[in-house]
């Protein structure tokens, strides 16, 4: 028997990177998937991708910052395979790199906590909604920035320190409702948010490798696996988890 067997997810920023491989571990166990992104054809590729391995998968176009949006998403997943029993809270962006505090753009600030923070928000308030009063499990993408600082990077580093917080009292609040809601965190992944701040940089590349003891990135795969165990019921008795993926940095 698979995982999530009959279960049903959704996964936003699910166009490429962590939440492509997360949806696509989830239908492997399977779970049928909605796939939600801004990037329409993203998702659209990541669902068809999903339907060809033999899975069940749409794809719904998502503006987290929106939330007629993201009450949408919810519908269209309802809609499509009867109910919600996971979902995993992908969507992020990366903000500015390479600026002291002082330096950064207000706005860039303000962008980053819309999409990285409420986006989370507004996504939990309408999962939860679906999910109670039958329960269910929420993953939260945080990052090991979220536990610790990261030089150069203020906003990022203080939108996933709130993702783990809103984490871990969400899950407070809901432990008796049946529903879990832990967060992953993890350092350095090949995808293409962490090649565009190599780009135009070729140190970065070596400077991120040589911060994880591991001394290498780690790949989207290995943080789908993760998510797929924590909304299934092997991890059943876990809740308000901050679980760190990194390689070793946050060792250090």
């Amino acid at each position: 028997m698979s995982k999530l067997e009959g279960k049903v997810a959704l996964v936003t920023g699910a166009a490429a990177g962590i939440g492509r491989a997360s949806a696509l571990a989830l239908a492997r166990e399977g779970a049928a998937v909605c796939v939600s992104d801004i990037n329409s054809e993203g998702a659209q590729a990541t669902a068809r991708r999903i339907i060809d391995e033999g899975g069940r998968a749409i794809s719904v176009t998502c503006d987290v910052t929106r939330v007629e949006d993201v009450s949408a998403l919810v519908e269209a997943t309802v809609d499509a395979f009867g109910g919600l029993d996971a979902a995993v809270n992908n969507a992020g962006i990366s903000g500015y790199f390479f600026q002291r505090l002082h330096e950064a753009d207000d706005e860039m600030f303000e962008r980053v906590l819309d999409v990285n923070l409420r986006g989370v928000w507004r996504c939990m308030k309408a999962e939860l909604n679906q999910m109670l009063p039958g329960g269910g499990a929420i993953v939260n993408i945080a990052s090991v920035a979220g536990l610790i600082g990261a030089p150069k990077a203020a906003d990022y580093t203080a939108s996933k320190h709130a993702v783990i917080g809103i984490t871990k009292s969400a899950a407070l609040d809901y432990a008796k409702s049946g529903i879990r809601v832990n967060a992953v965190c993890p350092a350095y992944i090949d995808t293409a948010m962490v090649q565009g701040a190599i780009q135009g940089n070729p140190a970065m590349a070596s400077i991120m490798t040589r911060a994880i003891p591991m001394g290498r990135l780690g790949q989207p795969e290995e943080i789908a696996e993760a998510v797929v165990w924590l909304c299934s019921d092997a991890a059943s008795f876990v809740t308000g988890h901050a679980l760190v993926l990194d390689g070793g940095l946050a060792a250090m």
